[in-house]
């Protein structure tokens, strides 16, 4: 039996056990994945909290644009600098938190791998500067980049990495390559062909057929763009194979025992089948997968009374029906004994209880679907880890809600269950 699992029957999908996982020194990284809007950052930062709380000298890599990280961790805000939080760590525990910029890690890796003339030139560049912003995929690989050098400083014992949001949870897995199949296709090959062609031979050789393609080119894409590109290529030629070299490194980082994915989904069909999607992808590309976080899940402590029998009592006190029990026979109400003025009082009342009963057959129902969503995964898994966290009534913002989001996350059973 793996760490972070413990089996509780065999109708029962496995527990994960986050305080055993937490607790495994062996456990370097662990990466937060699955759809967008499921609580990936939220889970990730809690994480963070409860690891340091035991002693962890952990980091929080967060690529969330709303901020709420730092909000709730009590920082005004966060960089592509680590950042200390103040939380009681048992053992000298501690916990940092960073916010990946992604042009920012890109100009690190430039500074880092180029000349200081070169770097200026590139760093210079309009099409770098396009590149280094926004291009498809640059933010997932960014924050492969990232992971990458947090591991390679070893200041920290525990990584934890709360992937892009993204439509696909599966793009934070495929950008390296993405870029990569860019960096190394075949239309930046014929823009880095002049440079790689030595000499006034080399150039005679390729002087008509670079002057057609460059025509072409300053057509679709301006004379001056075509500059910046060809300008950018060149100056990045020798730092090509590196961007491939480190990616690789990265993705065999993610598939090594150290290292553990955990799949955070919200207990509804399309959550449920990215995560689905995503477990079989882990399995394909042979990366450690730890179990599945099931956020928001609703629980009720009055789960003896079925959503049939509450909407049937609510139907009977709205009517004016049956409401009292006699020896275990209904009975009608003895309206002659009541004071004057107990009928609009007895009437106020009827409404409000039945009113309360259809809010509890509501939640009732909604626990009921959640149950069969839950277990449509779990019938194609049945040997991934579950633990699932209660929905809370308002949004987490600072360390307290961290804390018990921690304890949840271990206690692997929703409030009230």
């Amino acid at each position: 039996m793996s760490e972070g699992v413990e089996t509780v029957g065999l109708d029962t999908p496995p527990r994960l056990a986050v305080d055993r996982l937490l607790d495994d020194r062996e456990t370097r990284i662990i990466v937060c994945c699955g759809a967008g809007g499921v609580g990936k950052t939220t889970t990730a930062a809690a994480l963070g909290v409860r690891a340091a709380g035991r002693g962890r000298k952990a980091v929080v890599l967060t690529i969330d644009p709303a901020r709420r990280l730092a909000q709730s961790m009590g920082i005004d805000s966060l960089d592509n600098t680590p950042r200390r939080v103040e939380v009681a760590g048992e053992g000298g525990g501690e916990l940092h938190a960073m916010m990946l910029d992604m042009k920012r890690t890109f100009d690190e890796i430039v500074e880092a791998h180029a000349d200081a003339e070169r770097a200026r030139a590139i760093l210079a560049n309009p099409f770098y500067q396009s590149l280094s912003a926004g291009f498809a995929g640059t933010q997932e690989y960014m924050a492969m980049e990232k992971l990458g050098q947090l591991r390679a400083r070893d200041d920290w014992d525990l990584i934890i990495v709360d992937t892009p949001p993204s439509r696909s949870a599966l793009d934070f897995l495929d950008a390296p390559k993405r870029l990569g199949s860019f960096l190394d296709g075949k239309f930046i090959r014929v823009l880095m062909a002049p440079a790689k062609v030595g000499g006034r031979a080399g150039m005679k050789f390729l002087n008509v057929g670079m002057s057609m393609m460059t025509g072409t080119l300053s057509k679709l894409m301006g004379a001056s763009l075509l500059k910046d590109v060809q300008t950018f290529v060149a100056a990045m030629d020798t730092m090509f194979g590196g961007f491939r070299t480190r990616a690789d490194a990265t993705f065999r980082l993610l598939q090594a025992p150290g290292t553990a994915f955990l799949v955070v989904a919200a207990p509804e069909p399309d959550a449920l089948r990215e995560a689905a999607y995503f477990v079989e992808r882990l399995a394909e590309e042979r990366m450690p997968l730890a179990g599945l976080v099931l956020n928001r899940v609703h629980a009720s402590g009055a789960d003896q009374l079925s959503a049939e029998r509450a909407l049937a009592a609510a139907e009977n006190l709205e009517e004016g029906g049956i409401v009292d029990q006699e020896s275990g026979k209904a009975g009608l109400r003895d309206t002659a004994a009541e004071p004057p003025g107990a009928d609009d009082d007895t009437t106020a009342v009827d409404r409000i209880t039945a009113g309360l009963l259809r809010l509890h057959a509501e939640r009732m129902q909604v626990i009921a679907r959640e149950q069969r969503t839950r277990d449509r995964f779990t019938s194609l898994h049945p040997e991934v880890a579950v633990t699932e966290v209660a929905a809370l009534p308002g949004d987490v913002h600072d360390l307290a809600g961290l804390r018990a989001i921690g304890e949840r996350l271990a206690a692997g059973v929703p409030a009230g269950a």
